[in-house]
């Protein structure tokens, strides 16, 4: 099944907490739509961490890495997919 929308809003969806990935959900496309996903997820993590964050604002640091963490958790769970499927990524 081809990707639904933009790569790039789905990784952003993602690091927001709209979207998870998970094995069931990642059967739906084919290898090149998750070598994209996943580049895109490369690209959104890149963009994260370039946001300039004040040290004493503890939320907005929380924040951050948590956005960070979630799309951790679904590069992961994308490369694991990846590598049980043997599709090359």
């Amino acid at each position: 099944m081809a990707i639904s929308g933009s790569p790039k809003k789905i990784a952003q969806d993602i690091a927001d907490g709209f979207v998870s990935l998970s094995p069931p959900a990642l059967k739906r496309y084919s290898p090149a739509d998750l070598k994209v996903i996943l580049a895109n997820i490369g690209i959104v993590q890149r963009e994260i961490r370039a946001l300039q964050v004040m040290q004493d604002d503890v939320l907005e640091i929380k924040a951050k890495n948590i956005r960070l963490t979630r799309l951790n958790q679904a590069e992961v769970v994308l490369r694991s997919f990846c590598k049980k499927y043997r599709i090359p990524v």
